[in-house]
């Protein structure tokens, strides 16, 4: 076997030869660039090489006595350790004949002087699909000239026995000497003028399969790795993309505040600069950019046959994105799907910073506030460990961690792949979190809220499942769930269910657009400040109105997608005036009300003069969502229908703004939760698809009662039987026209005998919130045998 050898010539045959990540390499370039993947070109030295320079130097023998007193759990004999077995390889010299190839090798890739390389690791072991060995040797970017090449190939042999690739071997089971190196040798791809980062080929949270997830900030791909920045994130919608249908779901940016640049200084390779105020209020990447990173990482997908984890550069001088490196995500590719973790807070606790949860779990301890890994001695088993961000350094403590939390960071960055790899929770971009937090106070850390991970004071009571999701038993009706957050729409769809019941379009508007409808329409005449504040959360769309229908698109079609063909039933807005006076310029255009909750809402809003263009953008959104990407499987659903005119103008209303019942199997429903509405059901149903009940509001009307009220909640009852004749009417009339019939409320959900009686009557679904769904299934399947 030569010493060296072209990338070309390599596939995953050679993996024991050049490592997994240099195999990789190859395999791409041989398989996938007549279907246009661009890989940059170079060479990798073999394992051959590497073992060579060991026994020319006679160091395995000095490596293996080094190593075989060592406990690699006491840090700091392994900083030692690691420092002088580094400090051998570094002092020895390639074998001549292997230096004299590298040379050789170089000079062909027509280097001059404004020609740079990338120097990686590849060990025989890493990218294996039961262990990433996530960047547990050195990479060297920008390298210039021959010399400095030969150097960062010995600097890539001792990389081996860093602290951390050594504990980590220790950790995973591998023998030392079982291990060898390739360093590779690869044109670098001009990022630092352009953009970089990270995409796996399933959501690294869920393991939701059908979606692509891409992060992406300025400059070198490092600082996303690394997790010197909260990079931008894109989720983009895999059937989609083979129908050349609009696939992007989700777009989120990043603070993208720094980003690693090509050094101009002679004693520094790369460096990190800031990026400017403008550049980072916007997307690192385009839409097309977005779709075409997407389609390369799907063919990925498929040439591998499983999960993938992709590393990419955009070249901002030849405009072209390049695959950099491609291995198997190892996290939750080897999860069972049938098993199903559920963390849940059971008390509510006061907020001391926010971040991006990295899993689903929930973790307490005590804070350990660590700057360096100089100080990993002070970490305790199970202390939560805080720092600004971690590398691969870090991993010999991280291990301890009950939960971790950093300033810095996105969901790929190191600290963010190894919690999921070691199964702890993460919240990660904090910001600032190493100033908030105290040294030994006790927090606890949840990631089972969504996007959002939440550091709360103290140690708050939780609760934690593990389900084993066989074939669910049949019933004579559908189980589906009420979901209001896009974020836990992938986690969510992986329980038992037939479809979504209730998708509130309004939680999408308070917590993801935060901005009243009417301001967005009145951009021009608001005043300066408030200008400002809207132009702060929009500056990255085309405009204040882009924004708020593209908000609504990511958030509904995250939703759609994920339970896709299942039905969603999407709740138009249902804000009262005192929730939508709460958004950004909302005070300038709502009315102050005594009682909200009988006020100004619902359908009365989508035909006042006034509210008729706010309700035309959600009309837009959801119009887009199923005419041009396909998610047809989303149907509407109106609120707060009063009277028979009010439900004959909201549908002429609604045709009017290009949603016509029937046409693209549009089913307009009916939130049946005012007295009226059941009373009446047959003239109703006239109007709309079908029903679906709101047992909250119409109990609440039907017993003239406010649950919100201490003094008479303890009144409030689904299950009275005012309110049961009333929702017995509603079923009947419903299913004498054939129509649709599903309740959303939350009285199934608490009571699974009023699930029951329900059952009994002939409704169509029963719409339960996601902790109670597998509950209430089993206990009705066992009435239903009984």
């Amino acid at each position: 076997m030569p010493a060296i050898l072209p990338f070309e010539q390599l596939s995953m045959r050679d993996l024991l030869q050049v490592g997994g990540k240099n195999a990789s390499i190859g395999e791409l370039i041989k398989h996938l660039k007549d279907a246009g993947v661009r890989v940059p070109s170079g060479f990798a030295t073999t394992a051959e090489a590497y073992h060579e320079f060991l026994e020319v130097n006679q160091l395995a023998k000095q490596i293996d006595d080094l190593l075989a007193e060592l406990d690699s759990n006491d840090v700091q004999q392994l900083a030692s350790v690691g420092a002088e077995i580094r400090r051998r390889i570094l002092q020895a010299e390639l074998p001549e004949h292997c230096a004299q190839v590298i040379k050789e090798a170089y000079s062909k890739m027509n280097p001059n002087e404004q020609f740079s390389v990338a120097v990686r690791s590849s060990a025989t072991s890493e990218d294996l699909p039961e262990a990433s060995f996530a960047g547990q040797q050195e990479t060297y970017l920008n390298v210039h000239g021959v010399d400095n090449v030969l150097l960062a190939v010995k600097k890539v042999f001792a990389s081996l026995y860093n602290d951390r690739a050594i504990s980590y071997r220790v950790h995973q089971g591998f023998a030392h000497q079982d291990i060898a190196i390739s360093a590779g040798i690869q044109r670098m791809v001009r990022s630092d003028v352009g953009s970089s980062g990270v995409a796996f080929s399933i959501d690294t949270e869920s393991g939701f399969d059908q979606v692509v997830f891409i992060t992406s900030s300025y400059g070198l791909g490092e600082a996303v790795v690394s997790g010197a920045v909260n990079p931008d994130e894109f989720y983009v919608y895999k059937p989609n993309l083979s129908q050349s249908k609009p696939a992007i779901l989700r777009r989120v940016v990043g603070d993208k505040a720094e980003k690693i640049i090509f050094s101009e200084t002679k004693d520094k390779l790369v460096e990190t600069v800031a990026v400017d105020a403008a550049e980072r209020s916007q997307f690192s990447l385009n839409d097309d950019d977005i779709v075409e990173l997407a389609q390369l990482v799907v063919k990925i997908e498929r040439h591998y046959g499983r999960p993938m984890d992709v590393e990419w550069g955009k070249d901002g001088i030849d405009g072209h994105i390049y695959i950099l490196q491609a291995r198997p995500e190892t996290v939750q590719s080897r999860k069972s799907s049938q098993v199903i973790h559920q963390f849940q807070l059971r008390e509510q606790g006061s907020v001391i910073i926010t971040g991006r949860s990295i899993g689903n779990k929930i973790g307490q301890g005590h804070v350990r506030l660590i700057s360096s890994p100089d100080q990993m001695h002070l970490m305790q088993q199970d202390d939560v460990l805080v720092t600004d961000m971690t590398d691969p350094d870090w991993e010999p403590i991280m291990k301890k961690a009950a939960a971790i939390v950093t300033n810095r960071g996105g969901r790929t960055c190191h600290a963010a792949i190894i919690a999921r790899e070691l199964g702890i929770p993460a919240v990660v971009g904090c910001d600032k979190a190493t100033r908030v937090l105290n040294e030994r106070q006790e927090v606890t850390v949840s990631c089972a809220e969504g996007d959002t991970g939440y550091i709360y004071d103290g140690k708050l009571k939780f609760s934690q499942e593990q389900i084993t999701v066989d074939k669910m038993p049949q019933l004579p009706f559908d189980i589906c769930m009420n979901l209001g957050n896009p974020d836990k729409a992938f986690s969510y769809q992986a329980l038992p269910n037939h479809g979504v019941g209730l998708a509130r379009l309004e939680f999408i508007i308070s917590n993801t657009i935060g901005i009243h409808p009417a301001a967005i329409l009145n951009f021009d005449s608001l005043d300066r400040a408030l200008q400002q504040q809207i132009k702060e959360k929009t500056q990255a769309y085309v405009s204040p109105k882009d924004y708020y229908i593209q908000r609504l698109i990511e958030g509904v079609a995250t939703i759609g997608a994920a339970f896709n063909p299942k039905q969603v039933i999407v709740r138009l807005s249902d804000f009262k005036s005192n929730e939508y006076a709460n958004l950004i310029g909302g005070h300038l255009y709502e009315p102050n009300e005594e009682n909200p909750m009988i006020g100004f809402r619902g359908a009365s809003r989508y035909i006042d003069s006034y509210f008729k263009p706010c309700f035309e953008l959600e009309c837009q959104a959801i119009k887009f969502i199923r005419e041009q990407m396909g998610l047809t499987n989303i149907q509407v659903m109106v609120p707060f229908v009063r009277t028979l005119d009010e439900a004959q103008m909201v549908i002429q209303t609604m045709q009017d703004f290009g949603l016509v019942r029937g046409e693209h199997g549009l089913k307009i429903l009916m939130m049946c939760e005012i007295p009226a509405n059941a009373l009446l059901a047959d003239k109703f149903l006239n109007y709309f698809d079908g029903f679906s009940i709101g047992s909250n509001d119409l109990t609440q009307l039907t017993l003239g009662l406010d649950r919100d009220s201490s003094l008479v909640a303890h009144i409030f009852d689904e299950r009275n039987s005012a309110v049961k004749v009333l929702l017995k009417n509603a079923i009947e009339a419903c299913r004498a026209q054939n129509k649709y019939v599903g309740i959303c409320g939350q009285g199934p959900s608490d009571y699974p005998d009023f699930a029951k009686w329900l059952m009994q009557q002939g409704i169509s679904s029963v719409s339960l919130v996601p902790d109670s769904i597998l509950n209430t299934w089993v206990f009705l399947a066992d009435e239903v045998e009984a």
